[in-house]
């Protein structure tokens, strides 16, 4: 198998497959040495640690030139988290899915939110169009990238998100969506309300509160997804080493 027919395959398994979530090539190489069985580009690590805030503002040429060294050293299944797609039009958007198929990316991550000064559902109707056109140019030109669509209801904290996200994953699922990405999810019964709902793969996305693995199984999820939050230790880490150093007025810390 290729790594999008692993990758894929990944999706059906009796067991949920955790995703590594990566910022950089050393990341990447972290996760294929402790055997993930698949990585992916998390939009906000990866934004950080060039310096930008999630949301678009890392320069796309910048994510495909990461994306591209990543799958050139690493053999694992990956997959890249385009977020809105990095272009106002349809056709921008697939050109870009494009660039990432090319390169022998397995997947991407693709969401029906809008950032700004806040986070809001794109205007009804042109996401499902979008996400119909990719399906269909994905189709017709015999590419291989698995599409997940990740849907906001929980992630806005709507009071109404589990119906929210019932109503949508329906919707995608008819436009061509191959998995569902539902963060921020963590009732056991909505998760199982959610599974239930879509003959989709369902990913979730770790959680103070999310149940663990052995639950999520039970629950019908197959992808549990990392987030910025490896990341985010690591950097706190990192502070922390570098100011023991600075306060010790000694580099021991740095070899215990």
């Amino acid at each position: 198998m290729n790594s999008f027919e692993t990758f894929k395959q990944l999706h059906l398994g009796s067991t949920p497959f955790l995703l590594g979530n990566i910022w950089d090539v050393n990341s990447a190489r972290i996760f294929e040495a402790n055997h993930y069985k698949a990585i992916g580009i998390s939009s906000q690590a990866l934004s950080n640690s060039f310096g930008y805030e999630d949301g678009e503002n890392l320069p796309f040429a910048t994510l495909l030139q990461v994306a591209k060294r990543v799958v050139e050293l690493v053999k694992i299944p990956f997959t890249v988290d385009i977020e809105s797609g990095f272009s106002p039009t349809t056709e921008g958007i697939i050109e870009n899915i494009s660039k990432l198929q090319d390169i022998g990316v397995a997947g991407i991550n693709i969401e029906d939110t809008l950032p700004g000064i806040t986070r809001q559902f794109q205007v009804s109707g042109k996401f499902e169009k979008n996400l119909s056109a990719i399906s269909d140019h994905i189709s017709r030109n015999n590419l291989q990238i698995f599409i997940n669509v990740r849907t906001d209801g929980f992630l806005l904290g709507m009071p109404a998100a589990l119906e929210e996200t019932l109503n949508r994953i329906k919707v995608y699922e008819s436009a061509g969506a191959d998995g569902i990405f539902v963060p921020c999810i963590t009732k056991s019964s909505d998760i199982q309300a959610v599974t239930a709902a879509t003959t989709l793969p369902v990913n979730v996305m770790c959680m103070p509160d999310l149940p663990g693995f052995a639950e999520l199984g039970s629950l019908g999820v197959k992808r549990i997804s990392m987030g910025p939050f490896l990341f985010s230790k690591v950097y706190e880490y990192a502070a922390k080493l570098a100011n023991t150093v600075k306060n010790d007025q000694n580099c021991s810390s740095l070899f215990a």
